[in-house]
């Protein structure tokens, strides 16, 4: 699969100082057709060396600071980008930032569930509340469905799958991480059957698993090789696409 970000004038990521977020912004910075505007937040943007560095070489690079679970930075951050996109809106939000503390049944605590599920699942949800009004606004200058019109990405992972989380797929023992993606895809459902008539596509999109901070030394995927793929399915996205949860391959996932 080709990917063609050219006709998306506009992404934000979030979650950009490191792995997957980094490696997107890398990815379209570097593309030859690629968005005018890439918008790369993080937490604490100043220490990453490799963002700066990005936003210093490539044009169109903004990086905008943003910790998702402080309602205060995400409206601080949606009127920053407002002034970077203008009436144009916001045509891809890629909801990237997460975080995995690891719990079996032994060290499993109500902080970490909430932490997790606070972070992965109504993190995603309300950032992407603030940001509705500038995707309804890219929505509103095309039609049909895609990435070129409105679209909301939520970083998944097949480990929040009810279905696949049984014998040899249940080995991966994470309460928290498995049920906060879990929920998360039920917001991209609700996000979708809300969004449809915007014309703003969503989607759940597992990145497989990748050699990250998150997912250790022994994973099946470069970051690289992750990003190049999922990259192909997002730009490829169509109507066909809305609601659904798809992995890096763009194979469709059980739910």
């Amino acid at each position: 699969m080709s990917v063609s970000f050219g006709k998306c004038k506009s992404v934000l990521i979030t979650g950009s100082s490191r792995g997957l977020g980094l490696q997107m912004v890398k990815n379209l910075a570097k593309s030859s057709d690629r968005p005018a505007t890439i918008i790369a937040t993080a937490r604490n943007p100043t220490a990453s060396m490799d963002l700066q560095e990005l936003s210093k070489t490539y044009p169109g690079v903004h990086i905008v600071p943003l910790d998702v679970v402080s309602e205060h930075s995400v409206s601080s951050a949606m009127e920053e980008v407002r002034s970077i996109v203008g009436s144009e809106g916001l045509n891809c939000l890629i909801n990237n930032a997460a975080i995995n503390i690891s719990t079996d049944i032994n060290t499993v605590s109500v902080d970490a569930m909430m932490k997790t599920f606070q972070s992965n699942t109504v993190a995603p949800l309300f950032v992407t509340k603030a940001f509705l009004p500038l995707l309804q606004a890219a929505a509103a200058q095309s039609s049909g469905m895609g990435i070129h019109r409105a679209a909301v990405i939520n970083m998944s992972s097949i480990l929040g799958s009810i279905q696949s989380n049984w014998g040899d797929s249940a080995t991966f023992k994470s309460y928290a991480y498995r049920t906060s993606k879990a929920a998360l895809n039920m917001v991209t459902r609700c996000l979708a059957a809300d969004l449809g008539s915007n014309g703003i596509l969503c989607i759940s999109l597992h990145p497989g698993w990748v050699k990250t901070d998150m997912g250790g030394p022994n994973a099946d995927l470069t970051v690289e090789e992750s990003v190049s793929n999922m990259l192909a399915v997002i730009t490829n996205l169509t109507d066909k696409d809305h609601g659904g949860f798809k992995d890096y391959s763009g194979k469709d996932l059980p739910w």
